[in-house]
Parts: structure tokens; C-alpha cells; sequence
């Protein structure tokens, strides 16, 4: 007979055994729930002009189809409607008065030395960080093919080609020759593919990084992914022009009197027939649908290499972008069809996938909502808001302001806050004038409300959350 004990013993060494067992040959729950990947794609000076938000001659089945599995923000704003001052806040996760970057040549890293960026922390937590193209500023043509103002930081390795539209520079088409081509509004049907070109070399580094990143299972990737169009000159395959013959292009409607707006609410006021107009929008329009080929090519690698379930895509551009809308071009505006942008967001397992959200957002919410989605520590310093609330129901109540600032000659400083309704501008501290704009009955901002004593209060109510929100000696 074997003592109970004995048994006893046995049958718990068994046990134990059996534990260890069914322990060692499942994956741990940190195995199983690898940390998400991160794929940040930027277009540069790209405005709403694409089919998901209604446009309606304007071809981007890749972002519409991104837009089916992402909440698509209806009215998301930049904080600097220029190039550097917009990326160098939303990678820093600071307003621009506190990165204080209001040019394209300053570094933030002589404003802000010690600021850990949005892919820096990722680097720091365990990533491989990889960018490909305009991330960081780069001054566009001219910048092609280098670092631009990049930041080693915040990388493990980088990419910067450069395309046939570069060497082709003498070819283009401009009406504005007395100033450079980073401004200049010029075109070129290209021929060739595009993969000549340099947004199409870009989506082929892209594809190769997340393969390399692939080759770390273990180790999720961020991947910064910078398309140069639609900046100008507009550069596309002539394939993409031919989308758009001119007498299909509508013009903006022409604004009516607008004396009583401030000066310095306006930037470029060039004049050309509608003829020229139409070739413009031509041009500008065939670089937003060649940019989305280059998307899609992206997007399509992702789906084959089985990572998509596990990837967080966002889709942004740094600013909006100027058609001729109260006779202005391109951006350093204040007005909607220059602070205004693209933003979409891909999150996995966020139940708003799909919609699209009407709530007003910022540019500067990106970083903390990349780092709250993907379960990393917040870095503190963030000045924006995690949009988790919205990618899990769009609707949700928000009731946060966007601001936006721009510059003027002379250090003149106007800010602009938007709610859901509303747009106040306040120049020089109101030394400059004022601006106030009734969204829901005026939606192109044509009737300037800031003297209308009918509408004082809600003016001043405007100031003081603007006052709230921004540093009062900042205004002047």
C-alpha cells in the first residue's frame, strides 16, 4: 500500500508539472499582444479637396479606402498654416508659441533642445523608427534629396530620394516667375512612370522599411512616411492630367466685397484669367491623385506583409491649401481652405472605424493620441488632446476649441479659435482688427460679424476663451 502522503505528493509534483506545461507552450499575454505598429503618413500642402470629404471631381480611391477603415476628421485644424511652424509643433507635441518656430529655416531643436519628439518616444520605447521623405521641414524643391531640417534623434535609419521631377525643373510651366519655386505656382505633365518620380521613389523606400521592420518580429515599427505633393510645382505623370480636362473644373465662386476684413487676413493676392485658373487647379489636382496612387501602393504592401490588423495608420497633411478662395493662393492664411486639412485615423479595434467625425480637432492632438493607442507613457509635455474618446464613437460630445495662428511682417501675430460654429480672429490684439465668421449660415467666410453689435456677445465671449487658451502678451 503507498502512504497517503505519498500519494498526496505525487499527484501535486503532476500538477505542478502539468502547469508548467500548459505555462510554457502558450504565449505570454505580452507575446500575444505585441504593441501596435505605427504607419504616420503626411502629405504636404494638401487641403479637403478629395472625394471622402464631398469633393466632386477630385479622383483619391486610396484615401477613400482608407476612409473606410479610419475615422475621417470633417474639421480638423493646424496650429501654423505654413509648412516648418505646422510640422514642428504637431512632431513636438507644443503650440507654436511654445516651440516658437514661425519661420522655414529655424531648427526647433535651437528653440527646444531637449523636446522628445513624437517618434522619438517611440524610439525610446522599444520601436524601430524609420521616415522616408518629407517629414520634417524640408524646403520644397530645393530640398529634395536631403535631410532637410530632420532630426537624427528621431530615427533609426532614413531615406531621402530624389525623382526625375528635379532634373525636369526647366520644363515647367509657371505664371508666377518672379519668385522661387518653393511658391511659385508652375506645373510639368511629366512623362515616364511613377516611379521616376520622386513621391513614387518615396512609396518604394517605404515598401523596403517595413520590410526591414519585418525582420525584427518582436520589435514593432513607427514608420514616417513623407509625400512631397501636392506642394508645388505640381509635378505628375501627364496620365494624371488627363483625369481632369479643364472644361470639367469648376472655379471658387467669386467672393463679394470684403473691404471690411483686416489686411493682414490676406497673403497672395494674385490675379490671373480663368483660364489660368483653371490650369492651375488642373495641375494641383493631378498631383493630390498621384500623391494617392503612391498612398496606395503603401497601403497595399501593409495588407500583404499580414501587419494591417496590427497597424495604426494616421493620414494627415501640415496645412491646408488656397484656390483662389477670396483671392488668395496656397497657404499663411487664416481663412477655412487654409487651416483646414485632411485627418484620418486607422486605430485597430476602435469601434468608430468607418465614420466620420463632425467634432472640431487639432492638428496637435496627433501626438497623444498615437501615444495613448499604443499603450506607451505619456511624455508629459504634450499640449493636445488623445482623440481615443472620438475613434470610439464619433459623435461623441468634444466641445474643444482649434487655434491657429499665423504671421505677418513686423512680428504681427494673428490667432483664430473655431468651435463648431464659429471662427474669431484677433489681430495685433485686436489693434490690427477682428474677424467673425458664422459657419452655420456662412460657410465660406464671406460676411465678416466682428462690428455687428447684434453679435458682440458671442464676439467677446470668442476673445476671452481665445485669451484663455493662448498667453494675452503673446497677441500683440
Amino acid at each position: 500500500m503507498v502512504p497517503v502522503c505519498c500519494t498526496y505528493f505525487r499527484s501535486a509534483f503532476l500538477l505542478l508539472l502539468g502547469l508548467a506545461f500548459v505555462f510554457l507552450s502558450v504565449p505570454s499575454q505580452a507575446q500575444n499582444k505585441r504593441k501596435p505598429n505605427v504607419l504616420l503618413i503626411a502629405a504636404d500642402d494638401l487641403n479637403n479637396h478629395i472625394s471622402s470629404y464631398g469633393h466632386p471631381l477630385v479622383q483619391t480611391p486610396n484615401l477613400d479606402r482608407l476612409a473606410r477603415r479610419a475615422v475621417q476628421f470633417n474639421k480638423a485644424y493646424c496650429q501654423f498654416p505654413w509648412c516648418s511652424p505646422s510640422r514642428s509643433s504637431l512632431l513636438t507635441g507644443l503650440r507654436p508659441d511654445s516651440v516658437k518656430i514661425y519661420d522655414l529655416k529655424t531648427h526647433f531643436r535651437q528653440t527646444v533642445p531637449d523636446v522628445v519628439t513624437l517618434p522619438q518616444h517611440f524610439k525610446q520605447n522599444g520601436y524601430f523608427t524609420a521616415r522616408v521623405g518629407k517629414i520634417y521641414h524640408y524646403s520644397v524643391p530645393a530640398g529634395i534629396g536631403t535631410d532637410g531640417l530632420d532630426d537624427p534623434a528621431s530615427w533609426h535609419t532614413v531615406r531621402n530620394p530624389m525623382g526625375q521631377d528635379k532634373a525636369e525643373e526647366h520644363l515647367l510651366t509657371n505664371v508666377t516667375p518672379t519668385i522661387g519655386l518653393g511658391a511659385a505656382l508652375a506645373w510639368l505633365a511629366a512623362d515616364g512612370t511613377d516611379e521616376e518620380q520622386t513621391d513614387g521613389m518615396v512609396a518604394t523606400e517605404a515598401i523596403k522599411l517595413m520590410e526591414q521592420a519585418r525582420q525584427q518580429p518582436n520589435r514593432p515599427f513607427f514608420l514616417a512616411v513623407g509625400f512631397f505633393r501636392p506642394h508645388c510645382p505640381f509635378v505628375a505623370p501627364k496620365k494624371y492630367f488627363d483625369r481632369y480636362p479643364l472644361d470639367k473644373i469648376q472655379l471658387p465662386p467669386a467672393d463679394p466685397d470684403m473691404s471690411d476684413v483686416p489686411r493682414d487676413a490676406f497673403f497672395f493676392n494674385w490675379s490671373f484669367p480663368d483660364s489660368t485658373k483653371k490650369q492651375v487647379l488642373q495641375a494641383y489636382y493631378a498631383s493630390i491623385t498621384f500623391m494617392d496612387a503612391q498612398l496606395g501602393r503603401v497601403l497595399d504592401a501593409l495588407e500583404k506583409s499580414g501587419e494591417a490588423d496590427n497597424t495604426i495608420i494616421a493620414f494627415w497633411s501640415d496645412h491646408g491649401y488656397l484656390l483662389s478662395e477670396h483671392g488668395q493662393w496656397e497657404k499663411n492664411s487664416l481663412f477655412e481652405e487654409s487651416a483646414r486639412m485632411p485627418l484620418l485615423i486607422a486605430a485597430p479595434g476602435a469601434t468608430g472605424s468607418g465614420q466620420a467625425s463632425p467634432r472640431i480637432v487639432e492638428l496637435l492632438d496627433l501626438y497623444p493620441t498615437l501615444v495613448d493607442w499604443s499603450g506607451l507613457p505619456n511624455p508629459g509635455h504634450l499640449m493636445g488632446r488623445s482623440l481615443r474618446p472620438l475613434l470610439q464613437n464619433p459623435q461623441t460630445p468634444w466641445g474643444h476649441p482649434a487655434i491657429t495662428q499665423i504671421n505677418r511682417s513686423g512680428g504681427t501675430m494673428g490667432y483664430s479659435i473655431r468651435t463648431e460654429r464659429w471662427r474669431y480672429t484677433v489681430w495685433q490684439n485686436g489693434q490690427g482688427g477682428e474677424e467673425l465668421y458664422d459657419h452655420q449660415n456662412d460657410p465660406r467666410e464671406y460676411q465678416n460679424l466682428a462690428a455687428s453689435p447684434a453679435h458682440k456677445a458671442i464676439r467677446d465671449e470668442l476673445r476671452q476663451q481665445l485669451y484663455k487658451e493662448v498667453t494675452p502678451s503673446l497677441l500683440h
